[in-house]
């Protein structure tokens, strides 16, 4: 997929400000090679009687997919991507409910009171000075970076169980989206947390790394992570409704595609911040041009039958982010004041019968 980067240094994200940022194209070579490293998988070759391949996981561990039950998968595949992604917005605004009412509940004297007692010196308040160390780096993040620092993490432990080799064919099954394979619904949101190869790793948190500030600045963490999560399955389900139509089924994994819904919201949301490309200085664009140019070099893929990248999920991720900058926040984020009512009205119902039990008991 397209790799995004920034390429300025020390800029202060604000919330609707974008950040300088660079566009770099990171394409292998057609012998599927380990340059492929930014994919969201590798898509099977057309034809029935063809085998495909994918060098982001272990080919002698690839199940023979089973046509028969490809439209049966992409049934699942849509009830699921519909279930997920509404449980993941209703979880998202009962997070931030709970977390305005957290900060609500602090007084400021309480507030003031621990400021205090965690810059007292000479104090053995925390455990050693590794955990101070650490607190102070946590504190000093953005709260965009304090959201990809645990997705980073997620995505660090799935790596090292891919190396794992007693454990590979667990996550082959479950940790890489295929429409013909055992498992659907679930490897649909797992492989977006799955990379093999160490670059395909590492690449793509470098691109999440980038953009997480800026657009969790314009979102807000709790709708960042809604839109993060649900731009991942999304793509996963566009590449099974690709691969079943063209008949082409095979393994897919990464985070590229929950990240090109990042480049689509962002690029929508900011269309005349300026891009580059990395290592080709000088080389500026607007992100509404790049984003026009990556999903139409998805499109052609999907056209001539590229099979190096998974241009059906990268796609669909874009396709959900542009979307979701135009009528997301207005229309899905904007109108969950009745949830979170709700909520608050369960809530308190339960904490009434809470107090009630225990004056009984008293």
């Amino acid at each position: 997929m397209t790799v995004l980067s920034r390429i300025v240094r020390g800029v202060q994200f604000s919330r609707y400000v974008p950040p300088n940022i660079s566009l770099c194209s990171c394409f292998g070579k057609g012998n599927g090679s380990p340059t492929t490293i930014i994919t969201r998988g590798i898509r099977q070759p057309r034809g029935r009687n063809r085998q495909g391949g994918m060098n982001l996981a272990p080919n002698e561990l690839i199940e023979t997919p089973n046509e028969n039950n490809m439209s049966r998968g992409l049934i699942k595949s849509f009830i699921f991507a519909s279930g997920f992604c509404s449980a993941t917005f209703l979880a998202a605004t009962i997070w931030q409910y709970e977390s305005v009412r957290s900060r609500l509940q602090q007084s400021s004297w309480t507030s003031w009171a621990n400021q205090q007692w965690h810059n007292l010196e000479g104090w053995q308040h925390k455990e050693g000075e590794f955990r101070k160390a650490i607190n102070e780096w946590w504190n000093g993040l953005s709260e965009g970076q304090k959201v990809f620092w645990p997705i980073c993490f997620f995505n660090g432990v799935v790596f090292a169980c891919w190396n794992k080799p007693t454990l590979q064919r667990t996550m082959l099954r479950y940790f890489c989206s295929n429409p013909a394979a055992r498992a659907v619904c679930w490897p649909m949101f797992l492989s977006t947390f799955s990379h093999f190869a160490f670059f395909h790793f590492a690449m793509n948190m470098y691109v999440l790394h980038s953009f997480s500030s800026g657009v969790c600045g314009s979102l807000g963490r709790e709708q960042f992570v809604a839109m993060y999560l649900s731009g991942g399955v999304i793509s996963s389900l566009a590449s099974h409704t690709f691969k079943v139509v063209m008949k082409c089924p095979g393994p897919s994994l990464g985070a590229s595609g929950a990240i090109m819904a990042l480049l689509g919201f962002f690029c929508t949301q900011h269309p005349n911040a300026q891009l580059g490309i990395v290592f080709v200085p000088g080389l500026n664009f607007s992100a509404d041009m790049a984003l026009k140019g990556v999903m139409c070099l998805d499109a052609v893929g999907m056209a001539l039958g590229w099979r190096m990248f998974d241009h059906a999920a990268h796609l669909g991720g874009a396709l959900f982010g542009l979307i979701y900058a135009s009528y997301g926040p207005k229309y899905i984020w904007g109108n969950t004041q009745h949830i979170k009512k709700k909520w608050h009205d369960i809530r308190n119902g339960i904490n009434e019968k809470s107090e009630d039990k225990k004056r009984k008991e008293d």
